[in-house]
């Protein structure tokens, strides 16, 4: 199928980028394509135009301090994962853009263009969460931080406002004595992660200081299991003491999506099993990060 008419536009700057976005009020921000593009010929999305943010330059890089990493928004998911910077700062990151789609989808699909879209079964939402990422709208007005959990809204629906564009990513580095693991089930077809769980863990003398436990692809969002840190902290990380805070993960996972693959049911139970295993993995790094 083809898509309806359209409006192309390539912008030179981010500037005239912006004034685009305010003159045309359902227009699409192109960067990898990877979404946009397929949901067009299939006529789920028809906007009356499309801006090409792709040559934009100055969208791209990261840019690695010792309180944290930053990452343009039309970086790819191949220099995510090739960068020596974020395998030093933030590893979990680089990981977990390896596993995204294929080596084609990783050489044009962005971090930021997969953010924006806000897909339930993308990776990036559910990792950035359990690191409590900041994630960097700019708009006409200026720039804006949103916290990773402010940044999810609803399916494919986000916290940029009209006229915003997403510029950039910013993720904590990794300290002594914290660990973080992702892991998912990904679709055999797609490679969508079908369920995934990100786990961040911090140790402090030997017993859990923080925990954060997020899961994707169950729910229209990704989901902060809150009671994971309050059950953890202050606990030594054994097996028993992970087992029973991972006991509360159903129960956060409210209204499960489900298809022909995976029922919502099983999801949740994928969700739980995985769980255990990311703060297993976590907790395991953490006491190596030194």
């Amino acid at each position: 199928m083809y898509s309806t008419s359209f409006d192309y536009y390539r912008p030179k700057n981010l500037k005239e980028a912006i004034t685009l976005l305010r003159k045309h009020k359902d227009a699409k921000l192109l960067a990898g394509g990877h979404s946009l593009i397929p949901a067009m010929k299939l006529r789920v999305s028809s906007p009356s135009a499309v801006i090409d943010i792709a040559r934009i330059r100055g969208l791209d890089g990261i840019k690695a301090s010792k309180s944290g990493v930053r990452i343009g928004g039309m970086t790819t998911h191949a220099a995510v994962e090739s960068s020596k910077d974020l395998h030093k700062t933030c590893p979990v990151l680089s990981e977990t853009a390896g596993h995204i789609g294929d080596i084609q989808v990783r050489n044009r699909g962005t971090i930021g263009g997969s953010l924006a879209h806000a897909d339930p079964a993308a990776d990036y939402p559910t990792v950035l969460l359990a690191l409590d990422a900041d994630i960097v709208a700019t708009g006409a007005k200026g720039k804006r931080k949103i916290p990773a959990d402010e940044f999810f809204v609803d399916l494919f629906t986000t916290g940029l406002k009209a006229g915003e564009v997403l510029t950039e990513v910013s993720v904590p580095a990794m300290k002594a004595g914290q660990g973080a693991c992702y892991l998912k089930h990904r679709h055999p077809a797609s490679s969508y992660a079908v369920v995934g769980v990100a786990a961040f863990v911090a140790l402090k003398n030997g017993v859990v200081k923080e925990a954060r436990l997020a899961i994707g692809g169950v729910t229209s969002t990704p989901v902060l299991v809150e009671s994971v840190d309050a059950s953890l902290a202050g606990q030594p990380p054994s097996t028993k003491a992970i087992s029973e805070a991972c006991e509360d993960v159903p129960a956060a996972l409210e209204y499960p999506l489900g298809d022909v693959y995976a029922s919502g049911e099983y999801r949740t139970h994928l969700a739980t099993v995985l769980s255990r295993r990311a703060l297993t993995e976590a907790v395991s790094r953490a006491k190596k990060q030194k």
